[in-house]
């Protein structure tokens, strides 16, 4: 069982690296192809190692403390970042279950937790510190106004992504993240049948994530690099992969509560061998998380940053009153439509 467990984390962490090297590489394609330039090309057939020299790049550059900074608490804020990242992939499914003579493998690394979305919101929660702590123990007032302005902003809306995250769990009746799959199965994904929630959920992870158009933690104009101004070399470079790796496991997440997860509509219909639908499954997977990066990166160079008045009215304002609004016409559906 350990040995199992060990295993799907090496294969896990192993495709997840990979993954975050080559979004990077994708955000660069797609930047070129919005300003309508060349993208990088240059290293490796159509620019394929680019990634590979990044994280060489970094590797050698010198790592500079500021003399101001808390030391212990300055190395561990970005360990926190990039930890959190990955952990919440542990009980996210990425396929349904892998035969092996008549061993049958689930394919999630915490298999056996039925409390997935709690789990999911918890870890969410403790990210924030992670850019807290590095705003703070930095001694610099830009990485300050930064991390105070990420730890406002990943506050307040994540009250809108649990909002969104509970139409699920009525829809659904249940925590665990496999139920919720198994509930769409049958029947509609939920992106259709709670589109607002849906839409909380991707507005939320934009804020959560801290990507354009609520990059304001880091804006540059304003605050230099925001809260990892003081940070280099490798530490600098796992706030870099904790970014990526956040929309990697927000996109991963949204496939999973509102657009079936591994499964394929019409699929089962085939008569195809229990081998051949779990690799569809997860190449299906794959697939619509792709897809929901595409988005993530196209609305980056798409939408300009909002100012930070707008930020808070908009999570505020307007997101909030509508994630209660949408409480309540779930529970209607719930009662008159679905029974």
């Amino acid at each position: 069982m350990i040995i199992e467990a060990l295993i799907k984390i090496a294969v896990i962490l192993l495709v997840v690296l990979t993954a975050v090297s080559y979004t990077v590489l994708l955000e660069r394609w797609v930047c070129a192809w919005v300003q309508d330039r060349i993208g990088p090309n240059r290293v490796g057939p159509f620019g394929l190692f680019q990634p590979l020299a990044d994280v060489l790049k970094l590797l050698l550059k010198e790592d500079i403390e500021p003399l101001m900074a808390q030391g212990w608490f300055h190395w561990v804020a970005p360990v926190i970042s990039i930890t959190v990242a990955f952990t919440v992939l542990a009980v996210v499914p990425f396929g349904h279950t892998l035969a092996i003579g008549e061993r049958i493998i689930p394919l999630t690394i915490a298999s056996n937790i039925n409390i997935g979305v709690l789990f999911i919101v918890a870890m969410t929660s403790v990210g924030v510190y992670g850019i807290t702590l590095a705003g703070w123990s930095s001694g610099s007032k830009y990485s300050l106004l930064g991390g105070l302005r990420s730890s406002a902003q990943m506050i307040s809306y994540e009250l809108t992504l649990g909002l969104g995250l509970l139409s699920v769990v009525m829809l659904s009746g249940t925590l665990d993240l496999n139920g919720i799959i198994d509930s769409q199965v049958n029947g509609l994904w939920n992106i259709v049948r709670a589109p607002i929630g849906f839409l909380l959920f991707l507005v939320s992870s934009f804020a959560e994530t801290n990507r354009q158009p609520f990059d304001l933690p880091e804006a540059e104009p304003e605050l230099v690099g925001g809260y990892h101004t003081e940070y280099s070399s490798m530490k600098f470079a796992l706030f870099f992969l904790s970014e990526y790796a956040n929309i990697i496991t927000a996109s991963a997440v949204m496939t999973v509560l509102f657009l079936g997860g591994w499964h394929v509509p019409f699929v089962d219909s085939l008569g195809l061998s229990p081998l051949v639908m779990t690799i569809v499954g997860v190449l299906a997977f794959i697939l619509k998380v792709v897809g929901l990066l595409f988005v993530f990166i196209w609305v980056r160079w798409s939408i300009p940053r909002f100012r930070y008045d707008q930020l808070m009215d908009l999570g505020w304002k307007v997101l909030l009153p509508l994630g209660i609004v949408n409480i309540i016409l779930t529970a209607l559906e719930k009662m008159y439509l679905m029974h």
